[in-house]
């Protein structure tokens, strides 16, 4: 008996007064609370279980694109010149057909008929 008499007074004197053992549990409370908080920040699925309206979605998606688009129209760089034929200055003369395709129209026509 004297053994376990002996004991409880070390174990006080190491804990010191009852403010001490409150402010460690209250350390403790607040450790294991953190725990929780970061278990159950872990243990919860992302992004699964929510309601996501598709439309919403799309809408964004398309806002997104048009602005990429715009981003990309305004940034166009000056345009390199091309090299391009001359118009022509003369006004283009009518070919004569010869009289070999006039005489195929005719016998085709005759036949159509």
């Amino acid at each position: 008996m004297g053994f376990a008499a002996k004991a409880l007074e070390n174990a006080h004197k190491e804990l010191g007064d009852p403010d001490k053992v409150h402010d460690l549990m209250d350390d403790i409370a607040e450790q294991q609370e953190l725990a929780n908080e970061i278990s159950s920040a872990i243990s919860s699925p992302m992004g699964f279980g929510q309601d996501v309206d598709e439309d919403d979605l799309l809408a964004e998606l398309e806002g997104m694109e048009q602005e990429e688009m715009d981003k990309q129209l305004l940034d166009v760089d000056q345009v390199p010149s091309v090299n391009l034929p001359d118009v022509p200055n003369t006004v283009p003369t009518r070919v004569h057909v010869e009289e070999e395709d006039d005489d195929e129209m005719a016998a085709l026509a005759s036949w159509a008929q």
